[in-house]
């Protein structure tokens, strides 16, 4: 049996860009067997706390078969350092807050969501789409959708020393 690992995902308000992430990695995880992983999202905010994703991200998952309307979104906290392997960001400001706020004894990883999982995107950001149209909650989504793909390399990758 392969060794837990928890992965939480973290942007801005946890309605647009986490949850999405969040689904399109359950569903490829899950595809891949690798049932030894979970995930989580999360906000560096609190504007958002105990609501349902955005509507469009809503919308734009379960046209790719993906079912978001049971999350609810949370703050970042405390006990997520120690409680997760990696704290995976969404963006650059959101991977300088989640540093900013890490607590003395953390353990958990912090890094860039693209990067983490091998994607390329410019400045490694994913666009944030609340103020935009759906067409950039499909942008996001095939984002996300190349992040998982990519997650599910790494996680399968053989250790050789690479920490998952």
């Amino acid at each position: 049996m392969a060794e837990p690992v928890r992965l939480l995902v973290v942007c801005l308000g946890n309605i647009c860009r986490s949850p999405m992430a969040e689904g399109a990695l359950r569903r490829r995880l899950a595809e891949a067997g690798l049932d030894h992983v979970e995930v989580d999202s999360v906000g560096t905010s609190d504007w958002h706390v105990g609501n349902p994703p955005d509507p469009r991200a809503i919308a734009t998952a379960a046209r790719h078969g993906v079912d978001l309307s049971r999350l609810r979104a949370r703050q970042l906290s405390d006990d997520d350092y120690t409680g997760f392997d990696w704290l995976l960001c969404a963006d650059l400001q959101n991977l300088a807050d989640v540093r900013s706020r890490r607590p003395a004894g953390a353990s958990a990883g912090i890094a860039l969501l693209t990067e983490w999982a091998g994607v390329k995107t410019g400045d490694g950001a994913i666009p944030d789409p609340y103020t935009g149209g759906d067409d950039h909650f499909e942008e996001v989504w095939q984002v996300v959708e190349a992040v998982a793909r990519g997650a599910v390399r790494r996680l399968q990758a053989p250790r050789n020393g690479f920490d998952a």
